[in-house]
């Protein structure tokens, strides 16, 4: 049997395991998870989130493995699933829920996973609580070491699928938490003055994992959320910031699977691409213009889109939110996409942009370092801000929280400072200087680079090529050394990022865990092209 090592059993690690057994070439793979509990993944353990922080997914969105997320909910019990405030009435394909419930889900169909490869013949380990500490491609083969220690038997091929990657939590260090899954969950945080950097969900998350400590949310009725704080904490205040202090979109309705695009379609882009770097982030700008004129003529009219560019579009995108404060802003926002679900209405611009932006992905590599910086500042933005929008119920929390008198949101600008003290974290802008007791950063994943891997012999192997970033094909293999070409599936999201900005989200790993699956049996070496990569 050929052998493949999976590294990493979380939803792209999971995904490419279901897809190995789709091909129905018995293999020997080997799953190594640092977690306690192989396939469950770090977004959605309960060691790593509260029960307050829900998935921006739903059941139609999430790719199936033996059985739908809806159907396998459907088949608890009352008493489990009103253990995550979830009752069976309530269930519907396009529900919000929390994350650790979805980690449950996970960790059933990985558990039928395993089951069904014995079944087929398949030689199966699955090595829990176990991290791989580096791995390298020899002519033999693909070592590991887990633990230091080296791993007797050698692979054809090892998936790297770890995931996002946040900086390991300091125990001594309980004022500042250098992103929400840093020791927050474990940690006691005191009724004070709390600082998150970052106004999108990950930011609201680590509000609510603070809150919960100090008080309560009940459910009114069934639009409406009250927060009542704890007797003694009446100190605590959170103040959520980001240079422009906008809030994100509520989830908003609109056809899945996706509608096809009329105008730029995978032909098109592939043509502007071919036609060279020069003026291809404008030309590709024309196109999106034409395709959202055609999908919302009354839209474009009223924000004048046949006389914007990429920068002034981008300003046009955030101009009602900017003009209106953000919670005023977003109870308008919240009454619009919950009158839109119930009539079952899309807002054509806004679906339109969100099936923008995986096609337009694809022309990221091909960009002058010019028009790299442009994306990275204007479109990447108003995308990301478009498919992350958030639950409707994560909106009414932060509404109940801002009714409560505890939370406000901070505009920085684009000039400030960020000072951590041992006791204290301070910023600084022009006009004030703002102190918190306790600091959360929560801006999310950076991009990473080749000089970040934690495999040393790896590392050092692909640094020979001079390039700072791993290049893969279209199966996701190295491509570069030659020496290491097809041995390595590289599936880990922050690497992958420069290139491809929007590389995150279940639908992503299900794709990538197909394409790293097809590698062991026949592998495809096309290159990316690159002129420059993203900072997102």
């Amino acid at each position: 049997m050929k052998k493949v090592a999976i590294i990493g059993a979380g939803p792209t690690g999971i995904y490419t395991f279901y897809s190995l057994l789709k091909n129905n070439e018995p293999l020997s793979i080997a799953v190594y998870e640092q977690a306690r509990e192989a396939g469950v993944g770090m977004p959605y353990s309960d060691e790593d989130n509260s029960r307050m922080m829900l998935a921006n997914i739903a059941s139609i969105e999430i790719p199936p493995i033996f059985s739908t997320y809806i159907d396998w909910l459907r088949s608890q019990s009352e008493g489990y699933l009103a253990r995550y405030g979830v009752e069976h009435s309530s269930l519907h394909v396009r529900q919000f829920l929390p994350r650790i419930l979805l980690g449950e889900y996970f960790r059933d169909q990985f558990l039928q996973l395993v089951e069904q490869a014995k079944k087929q013949g398949f030689d199966i380990q699955v090595h829990e609580s176990c991290q791989v500490t580096d791995l390298e491609v020899t002519p033999e083969g693909v070592r590991l070491w887990v633990e230091e220690s080296p791993v007797s038997e050698l692979f054809e091929l090892a998936v790297i699928a770890t995931g996002h990657v946040w900086p390991e939590e300091d125990p001594a260090a309980r004022t500042y938490f250098p992103s929400p899954w840093s020791g927050l969950m474990e940690a006691k945080i005191p009724a004070s003055k709390v600082g998150i950097m970052g106004t999108s969900l990950s930011g609201i998350d680590a509000a609510m994992a603070v809150v919960i400590q100090h008080g309560e949310f009940f459910e009114t009725d069934e639009d409406r959320v009250e927060f009542r704080l704890d007797k003694g904490c009446e100190g605590l205040s959170i103040t959520l910031m980001s240079r422009s202090g906008i809030l994100p979109e509520a989830d908003f309705y609109c056809p899945i699977p996706y509608e096809p695009l009329s105008v730029v379609t995978e032909q098109a882009i592939e043509n502007e691409i071919a036609r060279g770097e020069e003026g291809l982030l404008d030309r590709v700008f024309s196109l999106m213009v034409e395709e959202i004129e055609l999908a919302d003529p009354a839209w474009s009219k009223r924000i004048s889109l046949n006389s914007l560019n990429v920068e002034s579009f981008t300003e046009a995108w955030f101009a009602d939110r900017k003009a209106h404060g953000p919670f005023r802003w977003a109870e308008s926002n919240l009454r619009e996409v919950e009158r839109n679900k119930r009539d079952r209405k899309t807002v054509p611009w806004r679906y339109t942009i969100l099936r923008l932006h995986e096609v337009v992905q694809e022309i990221v590599p091909h960009l002058s370092e010019q028009d790299s910086k442009r994306f990275s500042a204007g479109l990447a933005r108003v995308f990301i801000d478009n498919y992350a929008a958030i639950p409707s119920q994560s909106i009414r929390r932060l509404l109940a929280l801002r009714e409560a008198g505890i939370i406000s949101i901070l505009a920085l600008g684009q000039d400030y400072k960020l000072e951590i003290n041992e006791h204290q974290t301070v910023i600084s802008t022009d006009e004030n200087v703002y102190e918190f007791e306790i600091f959360i950063d929560a801006r999310g994943q950076k991009p990473l680079k080749t000089k970040d891997l934690p495999f040393p012999s790896l590392r050092q192997q692909l640094e020979t090529t001079g390039d700072d970033i791993p290049e893969v094909g279209n199966d996701y293999t190295l491509l570069e050394p030659a020496s290491v070409r097809g041995r390595i599936a590289f599936g880990a999201l922050p690497y992958l990022m420069h290139d491809k900005p929007f590389v995150q989200g279940l639908t992503v790993s299900a794709e990538m865990g197909e394409a790293m699956a097809k590698a062991i049996l026949k592998p495809a070496f096309r290159a990316r092209r690159r002129l420059g990569y993203m900072e997102i």
